[in-house]
């Protein structure tokens, strides 16, 4: 099966994937959603609060340094075959241009341009230009979806006066990807995308890549005359195999010649592979132009994929994960944030000693729920928490707190300094203690023993 066909089916799978998943939820939540709407990270079902996004960072870990393992192993595979803007240029390009609207005679050609002066040919353009900015509105409403979730999205539309935000994005990015993919076309991955900049960085003579068989073929650039061989016979070795056909330079999408050697505007999409081995199929010989690595090309050995690279990859991204998982673990289904007042203490004719604390809380569940708090570990039963008799949130709801600590206990003997003391307190719901709760550590100052007197 060509690579080409093989790309396709990828293209399909990730399409279909990325339409799917902000529609699915696992008990209310989505999969992935970051919404700033909300202030919440969605992820696999578990909704985390904005004072929780230290997941993101190995998310982004987890992205970036998958990419770079994807590309030490197999070039800018990702480009040829997940990458967006290859996808939508195959949509528009080899699609909706050559197959539906025949603007394109053939899909293995695509460095001749159609004659845009017939005028048959500018009312398919137009045509083709509608088709693809109604693909693109639906592109950046998928790309929305992400941060704002399709059940708000569809809700926005319908008012659009009162979510200019919402409407100006989606707009806004349907207006690039029209401009992108049908005038800038693959000019953003060569002059764009800064990740052609870093790939050669990550390469080594394992990396699979596609490359031309010189040794086989022949020196198609002549680098003492510079310029390039366009017949068979101008050939420096009369036994090079390379009938000089120009087929893998005719079906390349950035326009390279891929016997000049590894360039970075290669997106690896293994076009030219496909056509060399149609080519050279037809001769009974195999193709010139092979997924391969250097090593094999140029030393004839046998391509290493288990070596140090893949193993520094391998643990980088299973110690991410491990973290990931951990930190995830760790999620609180409410929030508490604890403040001290201004006041270090106040004490009371009768010895009492008083604390005061400005408590944040925030119910992150879905259903209203009623807190309490209590004192726990060392200084259990010593406090009684005034002011504060409970509190019932709504579902994401905020609400600030006022909490007294006080003791009429003798803590501390000691006549030349106030004592700070670590006190830990409980809050929980009271309809689910045993699930939600947390553990803050406050500090409580007594006064030293002269102020008691």
């Amino acid at each position: 099966m060509p690579f080409r066909i093989k790309r396709y089916y990828g293209y399909i799978i990730a399409t279909v994937m990325s339409l799917v998943i902000p529609f699915i939820t696992i008990g209310g939540h989505h999969i992935f959603l970051l919404s700033f709407d909300k202030k919440q990270l969605q992820l696999m079902g578990t909704a985390f609060d904005m004072q929780e996004l230290y997941l993101m960072p190995f998310l982004l870990m987890l992205m970036f340094i998958g990419i770079f393992a994807a590309t030490a192993i197999g070039g800018r595979a990702f480009c040829g075959w997940a990458c967006p803007q290859t996808i939508f240029r195959v949509i528009y390009r080899d699609l909706i241009e050559t197959k539906l609207l025949g603007l394109r005679k053939r899909i293995k050609n695509k460095q001749k341009e159609p004659d845009y002066s017939k005028k048959e040919n500018m009312v398919k353009r137009i045509v083709a230009i509608l088709i693809w900015s109604v693909l693109a509105l639906i592109a950046a409403a998928d790309f929305i979806w992400y941060f704002v979730p399709p059940e708000d999205f569809f809700q926005y539309i319908q008012n659009p006066s009162e979510h200019g935000v919402v409407i100006g994005l989606l707009l806004g990015i349907t207006g690039f990807l029209i401009y992108d993919i049908i005038f800038l076309k693959e000019d953003f991955c060569i002059y764009v995308c800064p990740y052609s900049r870093v790939q050669s960085v990550l390469y080594d003579d394992n990396t699979f890549q596609a490359l031309y068989n010189p040794h086989r073929g022949g020196e198609i650039y002549d680098e003492q005359k510079e310029k390039i061989v366009f017949k068979q016979k101008d050939l420096t070795n009369e036994q090079s195999e390379c009938t000089t056909c120009e087929q893998c330079v005719t079906v390349c999408p950035t326009h390279i010649d891929i016997r000049k050697g590894t360039q970075l505007e290669c997106i690896n999409c293994l076009e030219c592979v496909d056509a060399c081995t149609t080519v050279m199929g037809k001769l009974g010989k195999d193709s010139l132009v092979q997924w391969t690595s250097m090593n094999a090309v140029h030393e004839d050995k046998p391509t290493k994929f288990l070596r140090s690279t893949t193993y520094m990859y391998g643990i980088a991204i299973i110690a991410i994960f491990v973290m990931l998982f951990v930190m995830g673990g760790q999620k609180e289904y409410m929030l508490l944030n604890v403040n001290k007042t201004t006041q270090l203490y106040k004490v009371k004719d009768n010895q009492e000693v008083t604390n005061s604390y400005l408590m944040l809380f925030q119910n992150t569940e879905d259903k209203k729920h009623t807190y309490q708090i209590e004192v726990v570990g060392k200084y259990a039963g010593k406090f009684e928490i005034k002011r504060f008799k409970g509190l019932t949130l709504s579902p994401g709801k905020l609400s600030k707190q006022l909490l007294i600590l006080s003791t009429k206990e003798k803590l501390v003997d000691d006549n030349t300094k106030d004592t700070p003391l670590k006190v830990m307190i409980k809050s929980y719901a009271v309809d689910e203690p045993e699930r939600i709760f947390v553990f803050r550590e406050i500090i409580f100052f007594y006064p030293r023993a002269d102020k008691l007197k």
